[in-house]
């Protein structure tokens, strides 16, 4: 007995000591740092555990890179101000806030590009392969998830031809979204001479602490001058649909021209961070066959502020007409769901199209504790039906449209690696309106009366999804 006694005294002990350590933890919601303190103080043999691979604060490395004159890699890109600078597009500040944005990723607007939506895995894949097909100088490919499927075995075959053929070819995927990939996947890649690695929080070692920040970027660049960015990964569910969940829904955006520069850039960091190689790239601006204002936002919880969660509610608060947003996971903080009501009363067209299922349940169940919030304002939301909305795109009144990897919960606002393209033009948000309005088309409207039939044992279950949503 005193010896049980002794072990829950000390497990107490040791989390009341992490819960010290979460309550000081820079950058974390307020949500967050109540749920671990609590969840540490009461329950320690199973939080602290939990902590420590999801709550630990956030690593420094990566932010230290980043500053001006720190190390290699801000030499390495010293002139890429002075480069871009011909291509600054001066856009009138009543556009979404040009300034806060800018400020935001330390990069301005870029015209000069030519931009084109890809629609699901057919258009995305084909656009993709086509590009890498055509690199004459090197590749960069990130991916949060890559398959040993068919897809994936078909990125692997261009990859290893154009390394045979004297690209240099760097593939980078993140270790926890790609946990299945199994390790001769990448040993054909090297063998063949490609630099592969798998992006970890922990780069020094492989040890399976601190898991919770992923990268779950998607990017790929072109000898500098084409990139991809989107929602897409390397899986046949992208072309096949999922057995259980039907048709895979999602949009990718090609990008030519100086704006690649932007995810080139946001590679590089997150290659310095694994190798502490810089990689000798062009840095030379290539206008492409169009005159779109264009920037890259890498984010991420090595940034000084909370980049993603900034965007999107300066994106709704700068909002006159319109703002249609697109999110598989729909789990908002408390500043997002604020400027969504705010835009409503402004007198904005809000909607809000999610999955009718989601492939994590948690969050699936999360997300129905804010609908009645959200209906009562009057933001419309819409379940996409046919099978899995994974598209992550924004349009924001008649001539501003994102398409990135940024989902509206907490993982993607604070703990994950993430990346998003803004394109300015009427051309381009035309396309992603007409996207929009063909997926409302294939959507059903949420109703009050709907939430308020649900049965209290799942209201109780989607208030308590909410609750640990912070934890995620």
């Amino acid at each position: 007995m005193v010896t049980l006694l002794t072990v829950l005294a000390l497990a107490h002990l040791v989390g009341l000591i992490t819960a010290g350590a979460a309550l000081l933890t820079p950058q974390r919601s307020a949500e967050g740092s109540v749920a671990w303190i609590l969840s540490l103080i009461t329950l320690p043999w199973i939080a602290v555990p939990a902590y420590w691979l999801f709550g630990r604060p956030r690593f420094r490395g990566y932010r230290t890179a980043r500053q001006p004159g720190a190390s290699p890699l801000r030499e390495a890109v010293r002139d890429l101000g002075t480069h871009v600078e011909p291509y600054r597009a001066r856009l009138p500040e009543e556009r979404g806030g040009v300034q806060a944005v800018e400020r935001l990723v330390q990069m301005p607007f870029l015209r000069g590009n030519s931009a084109e939506l890809l629609i699901d895995g057919e258009e995305t894949f084909r656009s993709l392969f086509e590009g890498i097909d055509r690199a004459e100088r090197y590749l960069l490919v990130q991916f949060y998830i890559i398959r040993d499927d068919r897809m994936g075995r078909e990125l692997k075959r261009r990859l290893i031809a154009r390394a045979r053929d004297g690209v240099r070819v760097h593939l980078l995927y993140d270790k926890i979204g790609s946990f299945g990939l199994p390790s001769r996947y990448g040993d054909e890649l090297r063998e063949a001479g490609v630099e592969v690695r798998a992006f970890r929080s922990n780069r020094r070692t492989a040890t399976p602490l601190q898991i919770n920040f992923r990268n779950h970027r998607k990017v790929t660049v072109v000898d500098g001058r084409e990139g991809w960015v989107g929602g897409l990964n390397v899986g046949d569910e992208y072309l096949e649909g999922d057995a259980g969940l039907g048709h895979w829904r999602d949009t990718h955006l090609y990008l030519q021209g100086p704006a690649v520069l932007g995810l080139q850039l946001s590679f590089l960091e997150d290659w310095y961070w694994m190798t502490d190689e810089v990689l000798d790239l062009e840095w030379e601006p290539v206008a492409g066959s169009g005159d779109l204002p264009a920037l890259i936002l890498p984010s991420g919880p090595a940034d000084e502020l909370e980049t993603a969660s900034l965007l999107m509610q300066h994106a709704i608060h700068s909002a006159v007409k319109r703002v249609w947003i697109s999110s598989p996971y729909f789990v908002p903080d408390e500043g997002v769901m604020a400027a969504l009501e705010l835009a409503v009363l402004r007198g904005v067209d809000v909607r809000i199209l999610v999955p009718r299922r989601a492939d994590v349940l948690l969050v699936h169940l999360a997300k129905f504790a804010f609908l009645e919030r959200l209906l009562r304002a009057g933001v419309q939301v819409f379940a996409y039906r046919p099978g899995v909305l994974h598209s992550k795109t924004l349009l924001l009144d008649s001539e501003i449209a994102t398409v990135g990897t940024v989902n509206l919960d907490n993982r993607s606002l604070r703990l994950n690696f993430e990346i998003t393209a803004l394109v300015v033009g009427r051309e381009f948000a035309d396309q992603l309106h007409r996207s929009f309005e063909e997926d409302f088309r294939r959507s059903r409207p949420f109703t009050l009366e709907q939430i308020e039939a649900n049965p209290l044992w799942f209201r109780v279950a989607s208030h308590a999804a909410h609750l640990l949503s912070p934890l995620l």
